[in-house]
């Protein structure tokens, strides 16, 4: 397959089996631009090729992705004017300004992308493993059917942290459940692997040093199914999905949060537009670990290193 800077990809099975890993694993595989239009090529390619019955998402490293590149140099070198400008910050309202831009960007790069991963025709697989948070997120529920690695958290920090009411793609209630999504997304609370089983996110939770080989079979396993019958299995539940209102519910989910974006701009007159530490949230990058949600506290002990 092609060459990639921010992932790789290769094949298993035959051809029947494809695993594609997210590499930045020194910014714990943050997604700037040039990794999600390198997913979406490979993805695409994936789809395109009629071998391929599953695709395996996973991430190097210590941990699967932490979510939004927020500034490392890399993605401030591919948004800013100059020679290595990632051409998409000129195409799809990168030249636009402000809410405009903002609102197109995100509706191309971080939502739409994200709902025509949902559905691919093909079945897919996240393999996640250490903390996944916010936008990873987004990236695993795209997928069919997540394993984990024993000791994986998940949470989604940006209500606490930035101010804003939950990432592009808002499938919370339908994966935490309506009551749990309140409490994780107030609290900026995560939950473990163990829960995430036990509420129907998870199907899956393995060692760490077996998570890769065990997720290979899993994917061959499903990939023994006629494509037909894959298909309309995934066909089946998405479209359930669908006319429960989970299509409708992103859509309008993502104009909420592009008005907490505007309402964050307008008070702070800025191009980044989220909460500051005068509105009451810590500094995001010293704001401490993320503690997980516990039944019996009203917030959990941190643990002692």
């Amino acid at each position: 397959m092609s060459d990639y800077r921010f992932i790789s990809s290769t094949t298993l099975d035959e051809g029947r089996v494809v695993r594609i890993m997210l590499n930045r694993p020194d910014a714990r595989n943050a997604q700037n631009r040039g990794m999600l239009v390198e997913l979406d090529e490979a993805l695409r390619a994936a789809e395109a090729d009629d071998t391929v019955r599953v695709i395996i998402l996973g991430g190097e490293g210590p941990m699967f992705s932490s979510g939004h590149d927020l500034g490392t140099p890399v993605r401030i070198e591919e948004r800013e004017p100059g020679p290595d400008q990632h051409l998409t910050h000129r195409t799809d309202g990168g030249t636009l300004l402000k809410t405009e831009q903002r609102m197109r960007q995100e509706w191309h790069y971080f939502f739409e992308n994200t709902r025509r991963w949902r559905n691919l025709r093909k079945i897919t697989i996240a393999e996640v493993h250490g903390k996944v948070y916010s936008a990873a997120l987004m990236m695993m529920w795209s997928c069919d059917l997540i394993v984990a690695a024993e000791g994986t958290t998940f949470a989604d920090v940006v209500g606490t942290r930035m101010g804003m009411c939950g990432v592009e793609y808002f499938a919370h209630p339908w994966e935490f459940g309506a009551r749990k999504t309140k409490e994780l997304l107030l609290t900026g609370d995560s939950i473990d692997a163990e829960e995430a089983h036990a509420l129907g996110m998870v199907s899956k939770v393995w060692a760490r040093e077996d998570l890769a080989a065990n997720t290979e079979e899993f994917a061959k396993r499903i990939a023994r199914t006629p494509s037909m019958t894959a298909l309309l299995i995934k066909e089946s539940v998405n479209q359930t999905q669908d006319n429960q209102g989970f299509h409708n519910a992103l859509q309008a989910c993502f104009t909420l949060h592009q008005l907490n974006h505007a309402h964050w701009g307008e008070i702070h007159g800025e191009q980044v537009a989220r909460a500051h530490e005068s509105d009451g949230v810590p500094n995001w990058k010293d704001a401490g670990p993320v503690l997980p949600a516990v039944k019996d506290r009203v917030v959990a002990e941190p643990q002692r290193a």
